[in-house]
């Protein structure tokens, strides 16, 4: 049987490849061998086998050569369906995009980590336009959460495929786009890691966008050392800059206010134990109420969702067209709010966000912030297929807690903490202001351990 690649960490797989205890090549068969074998075909749209072997022989010479690019040479790596991919179309999760003209070149970013030598695999599933924090797509399948033991529940969105691509151990790294949560809700659903960064961090160019003043990106992978490396190389660094934090004295805060309200039966106590294990561990656990929740919300409910004012700028002309009946109509009826929002709402929306995140950066300072990722575990597919008001009820739901750290401009890591309803994976997330990426990172490295305590 072959090797179980895809089940492994980056860390794990280039120690294999860098004292050539295992192939590229070997790696890239069995990754797609693994990926055919398994049983859910919604995980991907697109694979590119010709691709990723090629480039897989590249990363073998070189390293036989003794020219390996790095640590994350040979590594594979799935796109989620936004990233453009030479001579194929993007097709953001959506029917109607399936026709628009192949892409010219590579997505900016996905040209980054083929220069540090990764290995394209194929794109990964999406809810349609990235416009739904469950990961329901009538048009290409829903892939369904690997830990489910009752029934199919879901993987979490937008990100649903990346999601359940690296939880399944079809691969050991997918990267993700986070607007609202896309990125920390599939990571802490399906049980592993994943990392938003700080919008801006990256390169955007040839990314499909839903709402520019919220997009951003960050890899679903095994470990925070992962993040750290793929973090790095997304950067166009030869290394990590990254370096371990001692949890001693580290300052991390709980939010009290908003992101604990209605929480699934087991969250509180995996997130919890979590809390417990860093202040055994030494760091400073204290808490905080943010007003700016509150305020955000309020602004919403007065102005509508910036993210709803975007998405519905961007595909106004499609919603006015017949290509709205191709579409999924539960995100026709999301995005056709935004046509509430005019432009005196639209203005006051981002003046007031400069306020607040001003605000909250003040009262946050150099401490860390810490609750739950989801208020929820994955509920059960089939309901929220059929029945739209408890599909945009759980929806809201789901992207509530991790959508405020978007507003608010915040990074964030989602590290699993515990088990909770139907023994569903919890996450715990770790945020700080905009662009402490790096300490944020430092101080998941640190914490990582001690926050899963003995769940795996």
């Amino acid at each position: 049987m072959a090797p179980t690649f895809g089940a492994m960490s980056i860390a794990q797989l280039s120690f294999l490849i860098q004292s050539g205890k295992a192939d590229p090549v070997e790696i890239a068969e069995a990754i797609f061998d693994g990926i055919e074998q398994y049983a859910d075909k919604a995980v991907f749209t697109v694979l590119l086998r010709e691709r990723a072997v090629l480039e897989a022989r590249a990363s073998s010479k070189r390293i036989r050569d003794g020219r390996s690019l790095g640590a994350l040479d040979g590594i594979p790596i799935a796109w989620k369906d936004l990233f453009d991919i030479e001579g194929i179309a993007t097709t953001a999760g959506s029917v109607i995009l399936a026709e628009d003209p192949p892409a010219k070149r590579d997505a900016a970013i996905v040209t980054t980590l083929k220069n540090a030598g990764m290995l394209a695999v194929g794109r990964t599933n999406m809810s349609e336009f990235a416009f739904s924090g469950l990961g329901i797509n009538p048009h290409y399948g829903t892939p369904e959460n690997p830990h489910s033991k009752d029934e199919p529940r879901i993987p979490g969105g937008s990100s649903s495929g990346a999601g359940v691509a690296v939880a399944a151990g079809l691969v050991p790294v997918a990267m993700g786009t986070d607007t609202g949560g896309s990125v920390r809700i599939p990571a802490a659903l399906n049980g592993i890691v994943g990392y938003k960064a700080t919008r801006g961090r990256y390169a955007m160019e040839g990314v499909y966008p839903l709402a520019a003043s919220l997009d951003s990106l960050g890899p679903l992978c095994r470990s925070v050392q992962d993040a750290v490396w793929i973090d790095a190389a997304m950067r166009g660094l030869t290394a990590p800059t990254v370096i371990r934090q001692s949890l001693k004295g580290v300052e991390i805060v709980i939010v009290r206010n908003i992101v604990f309200d209605g929480l699934g039966s087991g969250i509180a106590e995996a997130f919890e134990g979590g809390v417990e294990r860093l202040r055994s561990a030494g760091a400073h656990i204290s808490s905080i109420d943010i007003p700016a929740f509150e305020e955000i919300l309020a602004l919403m409910a007065k102005h509508g969702a910036l993210v709803t004012a975007e998405a519905f700028a961007l595909h106004r002309e499609r919603l006015a067209g017949p290509e709205a009946a191709r579409m999924d109509h539960r995100v026709v009826l999301r995005t056709r709010l935004g046509e509430k929002t005019g432009m005196v709402d639209y203005i006051a929306i981002l003046a007031e966000r400069t306020r607040l995140i001003a605000e909250v950066d003040r009262l946050v300072g150099n401490r860390f912030l810490a609750f739950p990722s989801v208020a929820h575990v994955a509920p059960p597919i089939a309901a929220l297929e059929h029945n739209d008001e408890l599909f945009f009820a759980a929806n809201v739901k789901m992207l509530r807690n991790t959508a405020l750290g978007n507003f608010l401009d915040w990074c964030g890591v989602s590290i699993p903490c515990g088990k909770g309803e139907a023994d569903m994976p919890v996450g715990f997330l770790l945020s700080a202001p905009a662009n402490r990426d790096e300490a944020l990172l430092a101080v998941s490295l640190a914490a990582e351990a001690v926050i899963r305590g003995d769940w795996i």
